[in-house]
């Protein structure tokens, strides 16, 4: 979990801004708003936690799948890069 720690503070920020986020679709649906208002929070809240979630997935995938301390190959990063590209398309 070094990665994590070591971004500790950016992904507490980006934490923080999804619950904002949720808040407001609390208050949203709290004022009786329109549904399209509402489907558009809870729409960019999704968008919000799947880079939060790819971020982890990549610190992930570059810190224990590729372990850098054994000094990887150029194909085993090429693959990691790959394997980074593809989690963050399928979260988008």
């Amino acid at each position: 979990m070094a990665h994590v720690a070591r971004d500790k503070k950016k992904l507490l920020n980006r934490a923080r801004r999804i619950r904002g986020q949720v808040e407001a679709i609390e208050r949203t649906l709290e004022q009786a708003n329109e549904c399209s208002a509402v489907l558009q929070l809870i729409a960019g809240t999704r968008g919000a936690l799947n880079g939060l979630m790819a971020e982890v997935a990549e610190g992930h995938i570059r810190e224990h799948v590729i372990d850098p301390s054994r000094k990887p190959s150029g194909a085993q990063l090429e693959e990691a890069d790959e394997l980074v590209d593809l989690v963050r398309a399928y979260l988008k």
